[in-house]
């Protein structure tokens, strides 16, 4: 009999949202030269959180495993002709269309952050900036299709996958769940971007009561 079960693990569940705000604010500053910092530093939380669930996908909890979700070219295609037939079949973990999506954006993501950073060290001219924004609009069009298929997904099969995102729960046998949730390595994470947050970059800007002038020519006078 179907009941609520466990499905993601907290430190999925804070990776998916974290990497959702920090993808959406380094893409709104993007071009604004007053925001920077918060651009840079989201664009490097991005790149942690990238490189925690590649780690993750093989230590990680029975559906956040990147086994749980490799399927053939085959399937995909399958599941996407009865996706369009308005009748897909249901995965407890992610489908084979969302599986896509979620290999596509970490590849797209550690491209555009990888690119971002040494853009940001003045190494690459103008072939690496416009190869960092053209994966940056390939990233957000697959952000797109992959919230359109999550919309979809849950019209069709009548659950809310946001939801589920957020509880970690989902409709199905007591033996297809989790059992553990790693909270403590959720807390963890949180912790760690939080403070990285408010302690990049390591020195503020300057007193609006300070010299300029005097701070870069401290001697010119004497």
């Amino acid at each position: 009999m179907n009941q609520h079960i466990l499905i993601w693990d907290i430190p999925t569940r804070v990776f998916h949202w974290l990497l959702a705000v920090s993808f959406a604010g380094a893409f709104l500053t993007a071009e604004s030269e007053r925001y920077r910092e918060i651009h840079v530093t989201l664009g490097y939380t991005l790149l942690g959180l990238i490189a925690f669930r590649l780690i993750w996908g093989f230590v990680g909890s029975r559906y956040a495993s990147f086994r749980s979700f490799l399927f053939k070219p085959g399937e995909i295609a399958a599941y996407v002709t009865s996706l369009l037939k308005a009748k897909p079949a249901r995965y407890i973990g992610h489908n084979p269309a969302g599986s896509v999506a979620v290999f596509a954006l970490l590849a797209l993501g550690l491209l555009t952050g990888l690119a971002g950073v040494i853009v940001f060290q003045d190494i690459g001219g103008d072939a690496l900036e416009e190869l960092h924004e053209i994966t940056a609009y390939a990233m957000l069009a697959v952000v797109a299709l992959h919230v359109a298929g999550v919309v979809l997904s849950s019209v069709m099969h009548r659950e809310n996958l946001v939801r589920s995102m957020i509880t970690g729960l989902k409709s199905g046998l007591p033996n297809e769940g989790i059992r553990r949730a790693h909270a403590w390595l959720g807390v963890i994470m949180l912790a760690v971007v939080v403070a990285f947050w408010l302690g990049y970059p390591a020195t503020g800007p300057i007193p609006q009561n300070v010299n300029v002038t005097q701070v870069e020519h401290p001697h010119e006078d004497d």
